[in-house]
């Protein structure tokens, strides 16, 4: 760990990496793993219990009055009361390593007063630490990361999430992904939306969306693709907390795209909602100033996504990315 980094930072990525070694340790053996069913395909493991552990101590014998929000144990650790709050998952893609299918990682993010602060997503298969630091730009094994360049939505591809829960409207999920599918390179569903955002930020994939998604599944992810110059927010292109449960991320330009075509699924769509969709116009206006401020691209056009675009693209090599979602 670079002394370089955020002392909050290194903490979590030790965390993280505590954690990766009792889920490598486990997959050599994952037949012995104890399974439990939390709901319909829901599963959880001895492992993402030991994993959890090992991470709320490490960051509580670091920052011992912090509070501690967790897939498995909740808010029953730490301080719930603090500003400071670690979102914690810790096996993002449970399913897949209990078929020793390794796709799956680790993901710890910090809240200051509500707002992601600090990101690790940690991959341990391949030993792939992504991190990031509000305003210092999301990293890869110490290489500094982008969203990718592509344009057009009919050359990108895209990663998604299945619904597996009841209730889901899996056949909305049909449609969403039908109008997806013929108008992109292809569509993946790799299983692990923390490590599907992590993509995101480093260029291997240009989109992602998924509904039903918790907190710990996009809170460091979200970090992550904003720090790397790409756009976060909700099927109609709002930018939205990470308790929402749409999730949409890209490089802007696929972003305004796939917004296009998954608003009409979107639950928050402001056209239905005149008064916030001015709320909403009032914001993109502010967004854009702010990338115009971060020393980018003239615009071209009034969209807010064209504006981050330019910001994004003209701004190659430093260190600086465009303003954030």
């Amino acid at each position: 760990m670079s002394s370089s980094l955020h002392p909050m930072l290194n903490v979590a990525i030790r965390a993280a990496r505590a954690a990766g070694a009792i889920i490598n340790r486990a997959a050599l053996d994952v037949e012995a793993v104890r399974i439990s069913q939390k709901n319909i395909n829901d599963f959880v493991t001895e492992v993402d219990h030991a994993s959890e552990a090992a991470i709320i101590e490490t960051l509580l014998t670091a920052y011992p009055h912090h509070g501690i929000h967790a897939e498995e144990s909740g808010r029953e650790h730490g301080n719930p009361h603090s500003d400071h709050i670690w979102i914690i998952d810790p096996l993002d893609g449970t399913t897949n390593f209990i078929h020793g299918f390794p796709v799956y990682c680790v993901s710890i993010a910090l809240a200051v007063k509500g707002r992601v602060e600090q990101a690790v997503v940690y991959d341990p298969t391949r030993n792939d630490l992504f991190t990031a630091t509000r305003g210092r730009g999301a990293y890869l094994n110490d290489r500094r990361i982008r969203v990718s360049k592509r344009t057009q939505l009919s050359e990108s591809l895209i990663a998604t999430g299945f619904p597996f829960r009841k209730g889901d409207n899996f056949p909305a999920y049909l449609k969403m992904m039908g109008d997806v599918m013929q108008r992109t390179a292809g569509l993946r569903r790799p299983g692990a939306a923390a490590l599907d955002l992590a993509y995101v930020a480093a260029g291997f994939t240009d989109g992602f969306f998924e509904t039903g998604l918790q907190p710990w599944d996009v809170a460091a992810g979200s970090l992550l693709v904003t720090e790397a110059g790409g756009l976060m927010g909700n099927f109609s292109g709002e930018s939205a907390p990470i308790d929402q449960p749409e999730c949409l991320a890209g490089n802007p330009r696929v972003y305004a795209q796939l917004v296009t075509l998954l608003r009409k699924y979107s639950s928050f769509d402001s056209a239905q909602r005149p008064s916030d969709e001015r709320k909403e116009r009032v914001s993109l206006k502010k967004r854009n100033a702010a990338a115009a401020d971060d020393g980018a691209a003239e615009a071209q056009g009034d969209s807010a996504a064209d504006q981050a675009f330019q910001a994004w693209s003209g701004d190659e090599g430093t260190a600086d990315g465009p303003a954030q979602a």
